[in-house]
């Protein structure tokens, strides 16, 4: 059993007021900043448009297809609401999402067709930290979502030990994280062993960053990562099924742990 220290923010959460701007079919929400925060295609609003937000959803490679019915979802930041619009609209999966800053649910709400709850979608206005640090909340999810930058959009808010031992806790057995990080700097080898502290190294994949700098590492409890000839199957049933790059994903996903003996030996 792992247990959870608290969780402190980084540092001072500065909540900025959600900006749009649109171009050559795409709308975008800023938090007061040129910085992209998000993204949608005006005539396809449910269409997952950026790159990193569709690798985002390769924790489906690590969900058997037989599992998938029924997989609880929770999305921690909600950006455009790119990926909760999936989940929920496309997907068909009882959906939960956290995000601190009430401008933001309002600009989804008004400019990226983020529906109200119902039976299978609730959007909460609440700190991540102390939602994931809520007992209630101990093994209630299937598939967690990380993405929880700022304004100034440098570093995750969230980004200790114990946040991801709190990510790790909200967790079933069988569960999966998906994480975004930035690049390959300093900052992205720290917070990767601090997920692999909290998971397990050998439980730690990463697919190579996009043209951007998004590098997207997944996390996942109480299994072991299926075989390269399985994932290479389940990827070939997501794209026919859902249009999703998952073939992509395969070939772009190496675990933690390898790559970390390749840069030790090297």
């Amino acid at each position: 059993m792992r247990h959870s220290r608290p969780v402190k923010r980084s540092k001072k959460t500065t909540l900025a007021e959600a900006t749009i701007s649109e171009e050559r079919g795409i709308r975008y929400l800023h938090l007061g900043t040129p910085w992209i925060q998000g993204a949608m295609r005006i005539r396809k609003p449910l269409k997952l448009e950026l790159e990193y937000i569709q690798r985002m959803m390769a924790w489906l490679l690590l969900r058997p297809e037989n599992a998938l019915p029924g997989t609880r979802c929770l999305q921690l930041g909600l950006g455009t609401g790119a990926i909760t619009k999936y989940c929920h609209a496309v997907l068909r999966l009882p959906t939960t999402v956290v995000e601190i800053n009430p401008g933001v649910i309002a600009a989804c709400r008004a400019w990226f067709h983020l529906p109200f709850d119902d039976e299978r979608l609730t959007v909460l206005e609440q700190d991540a930290a102390r939602f994931v640090t809520d007992p209630e909340h101990t093994a209630a999810f299937d598939a967690l979502c990380v993405d929880l930058y700022d304004h100034e959009a440098a570093s995750p808010v969230l980004d200790d030990e114990a946040f991801y031992r709190a990510c790790w806790n909200v967790l079933d057995d069988g569960g999966v994280m998906s994480v975004n990080l930035f690049g390959r700097e300093a900052s992205f080898d720290r917070s990767a062993e601090r997920i692999a502290a909290a998971f397990g190294a050998e439980r730690i994949a990463m697919l190579k960053p996009t043209t951007e700098g998004n590098t997207i590492v997944l996390a996942w409890k109480g299994f072991d990562l299926p075989p390269r000839d399985e994932l290479a199957s389940r990827g070939e049933t997501l794209q026919a099924r859902w249009e999703l790059p998952a073939r992509k994903w395969v070939k772009l996903l190496s675990s933690f742990a390898g790559t970390r003996k390749a840069s030790a030996s090297s």
